[in-house]
């Protein structure tokens, strides 16, 4: 194992010896009515709320995840923990075990019957390497510099955190051959953080400069101010967020463990048959998670173009239960009938894709029992936005959208008119279904750059803002944008999705939080996930009480549940 990766594991769960402790002063209605509860304190603070607890049954791909209350008592519900063994571990930024506490011949196990609940307590101390436990949100705002130099880093944050940058020693020379060598020439994905597993080249087409790494200078020199390449230790102060508090304690966070480690599982939905279904972002292999036993089956797609990037992206559910996905850089639509568990692919025709350089990354089925049409975003080529006529499988191109507009995430209203977000701008657009028009609407918030959204039973497109920090809903009816901020600076949410009962959802790309706002009064909360969590594209069960989230862990190879419990 490398250092590095030594370092990132520590970050991601803080997974610590602990030091567990049977003690009958917990209470015995709390021991009696839980499979397992404890309490969580240091010197420093006395009892510690926000404290993330997590258990995994040995030989279980399944890992269950509490968070301690303002007492600094946690408890897992008899229902979540079967009887076994089980490892425990814990997040809490700042902190580790003590080891004065931590005496010989106690360790992070405990055994879980059917007759009794068990108890374990943990004894914290301030952490002697509070590098290790930051996330990206952190490193930013310790750093020095200016929010436009920061800004610069929310590229980086596809493919890895920032964490891989500050422990470099590049100088400002060497960093310009690395963004120009490496950075800009692998496909988004290539670089997940824990190690360079599969790096895959782009093609860019003729007459973009890729030559000269000198137009990364000015960037380069900003790097080599925040990492090791003149100190042996950063000289700013680390600083770092709080840690839940209030609802944000009121959780049950559950991991599903994937087949493979390298998986990246960008998009995670849950469909009607109540199967979990994802895309692999690198990899031809398209999946289905059972969330009641945790059992995973993959399907590896085939490579009409093995010479060009693999993997995928959009997840999408049609009226009729199919999961539709897109095959990006080979460039196929894909459709899986989960009756029949069969897969069919849609190829792009070559009059539409004639130097084959084509890539179909979004999909949009959700409304094409309306006019039997799915709607698809292809980056980088001239026809950005297409649709496919699903009985006859022709393909209809929307004509080239405005000079200095681009499209990313995309979704449809009722009447399968499309709206896209413009990711290279403030804007959003429309494409209506019967004329192929496009009409644009700005949001209020300069360059805040839409990214991805959905709409809810209201037919109103709730979407993020990954630059302006926000979530935002636009009305068709009023043609009426509304914001709202995120609490936490440097959040950057990657998608939005309402809920039933009118609260919109979030995810932070670069703090491992799930945000949760209720537009009627502002306020939000901030659920911390159990591990570092590459949030993207994110999904709500409306069919549970309270409404149950679902992301994908995208560097992590995992599909994460998060249940609140009000």
């Amino acid at each position: 194992m490398t250092s590095m990766t030594r370092t990132r594991v520590v970050t991601a769960v803080l997974l610590l010896q602990a030091a567990i402790l049977f003690s009958p002063d917990l209470g015995r209605a709390q021991a009696s009515s839980a499979a397992l509860s404890g309490r969580v304190s240091s010197l420093e603070e006395g009892p510690m709320e926000g404290v993330l607890v997590s258990a995994n049954k040995a030989g279980s791909t399944i890992t269950v995840t509490v968070v301690s209350d303002e007492q600094g008592r946690y408890s897992f519900p008899r229902d979540r923990l079967e009887p076994g063994q089980y490892s425990l571990s814990i997040r809490a930024v700042g902190y580790e075990i003590d080891p004065a506490w931590a005496r010989p011949g106690r360790r992070n196990e405990v055994e879980i019957t059917s007759a009794k609940g068990a108890t374990a307590d943990w004894k914290l101390r301030t952490a002697l390497d509070l590098a290790s436990q930051l996330t990206t949100t952190e490193w930013i705002l310790s750093m020095p510099g200016g929010d436009p130099e920061k800004a610069h880093l929310l590229n980086c944050i596809t493919c890895h955190t920032v964490e891989r940058i500050v422990r470099s020693k590049n100088d400002a020379t060497a960093w310009t051959h690395v963004l120009n060598d490496r950075m800009e020439r692998n496909a988004p994905g290539s670089w997940p953080t824990s190690s360079p597993l599969h790096p895959q080249r782009v093609n860019w087409p003729p007459g973009m400069d890729t030559t000269n790494p000198e137009r990364f200078r000015r960037w380069g020199e900003f790097l080599s101010t925040i990492n090791l390449s003149k100190v042996s230790r950063w000289e700013y102060p680390l600083k770092t967020l709080p840690r839940p508090k209030g609802r944000a304690t009121r959780v049950i966070l559950t991991e599903y463990d994937l087949l493979r480690k390298d998986s990246q599982p960008h998009d995670v939905v849950t469909a009607s048959d109540g199967m979990a279904y994802y895309m692999d972002f690198v990899q031809p292999f398209f999946g289905k998670l059972d969330p009641k036993t945790g059992k995973v089956t993959e399907w590896q797609l085939p490579l009409p173009n093995p010479e060009r990037p693999t993997g995928g992206l959009e997840v999408q559910e049609d009226r009729d239960g199919n999961i539709w996905t897109g095959l990006r850089n080979q460039p196929h639509l894909v459709k899986f009938d989960t009756k029949t568990q069969k897969l069919q692919l849609f190829p792009l025709p070559k009059e539409l894709n004639p130097r084959s350089t084509a890539s179909i990354a979004m999909v949009m089925p959700t409304q094409s029992h309306v006019d039997g049409k799915v709607w698809m975003r292809l980056p980088g080529t001239p026809n950005q936005l297409m649709r496919m006529d699903v009985t006859s499988g022709k393909f209809e191109a929307v004509k080239p959208l405005v000079e200095g507009h681009g499209s990313y995430g995309i979704s449809a209203d009722r009447q399968n008119n499309l709206y896209f977000l413009d990711i290279e701008s403030e804007y959003i657009g429309r494409v209506d279904a019967k004329t192929l028009e496009v009409k644009y609407y700005r949001t209020p918030t300069r360059n805040s750059i839409p990214r991805r959204g959905h709409f809810d039973s209201q037919d109103r497109l709730w979407f993020a803002q990954f630059f302006g920090n926000k979530v935002a809903m636009f009305d068709p009816r009023t043609e009426q944008f509304q914001e709202w901020d995120l609490p936490t600076p440097w959040t950057n949410p990657y998608d939005a999705v309402g809920d039933k009962n009118g609260e919109v959802w979030a995810g932070g790309m670069s703090n491992d939080r799930i945000v949760r706002v209720n537009p009627k009064t502002g306020q939000s909360t901030e659920y911390l996930l159990p591990r570092e969590t590459n949030v993207r594209r994110v999904f709500v069960d409306n069919t549970t009480t309270p409404v149950t989230f679902w992301v994908g862990n995208n560097n992590r190879a995992s599909v994460v549940k998060l249940e609140p419990l009000d």
